[in-house]
């Protein structure tokens, strides 16, 4: 017998995935969205954590993206723990659909409805961090780090900004995998903290931050980006996230635990 406090294996993750995919895909739309707008507001409170922590600092390129990464981790540490429904990490409920536990119908709306609740909790967060004067904070550098990392962001070639979101959607689910591994709130934070901190440092794509992250610099202006630039970022970073969540984890998963595989006991 495992010692209780172990964690707990790959096959009972991909199970209790598969299970926890099935309630979501049939969560009451009015709860699906509330719970959406949360997690819009919530990866918005990593993101700004994020902005201010990198602002002026001199510890070099690489440290200050490590550091940025776990002040970043306030995200999904909030989305995971205080409970909510982000459409990165939903692209796990593709191991409920592989299992036909759930319809392609079901799958969608669920991620039509947390898509676009993501957004307008990202929004809400970034029009109130532009009215609250704070990213006017340390004489306006604040404001100047947001403006050059939604410069940043928009200025990657497509092709770019499709892989670094394939990537990033990879660790964030993966980070997401873990923590069903964990039994207490101190090891599912753990777990979101390495893969999470990692994708930051290494500058993939995450088309929720970036729902934030380019609208407030759009709110703050000086800064030529528009609204369709922003579009068309937010797509081709969901349609990598989609790719590297969906596929490179959630269907590897399912074929190497669950494809014609008898339960857990």
């Amino acid at each position: 017998m495992p010692f209780p406090g172990d964690a707990y294996s790959p096959k009972q993750i991909a199970e209790s995935i598969n299970n926890v995919g099935i309630k979501k895909a049939n969560l009451p739309t009015l709860q699906t969205v509330t719970l959406g707008v949360l997690a819009g507001a919530f990866i918005a409170f990593g993101a700004m954590f994020y902005t201010v922590v990198i602002t002026d600092s001199h510890l070099g390129f690489g440290p200050t993206r490590l550091l940025g990464g776990v002040a970043f981790s306030l995200g999904l540490i909030l989305v995971v723990i205080a409970g909510a429904e982000l459409f990165t990490g939903n692209n796990l409920i593709v191991i409920a659909w592989a299992e036909k536990k759930i319809t392609s119908k079901q799958l969608l709306r669920n991620w039509g409805l947390v898509y676009l609740a993501n957004l307008i909790g990202a929004l809400a967060s970034a029009w109130f961090m532009w009215r609250s004067g704070l990213l006017d904070s340390g004489d306006g550098a604040v404001a100047s780090t947001a403006l050059k990392i939604a410069e940043a962001k928009i200025n990657l070639p497509y092709e770019q900004s499709f892989i670094r979101g394939i990537l990033c959607n990879a660790l964030v689910c993966l980070a997401v995998w873990l923590c069903f591994a964990a039994h207490t709130v101190s090891g599912k934070i753990l777990a979101i903290l390495f893969p999470i901190s990692a994708f930051v440092a290494l500058g993939f794509e995450h088309s929720v931050a970036n729902m934030y992250l380019i609208a407030v610099a759009i709110f703050q202006g000086g800064t030529d980006i528009s609204w369709a630039a922003y579009a068309i970022n937010l797509a081709t970073v969901s349609a990598g996230n989609i790719i590297g969540g969906s596929v490179l984890v959630a269907l590897v998963y399912w074929l190497s635990y669950l494809y014609h595989s008898e339960p857990s006991s």
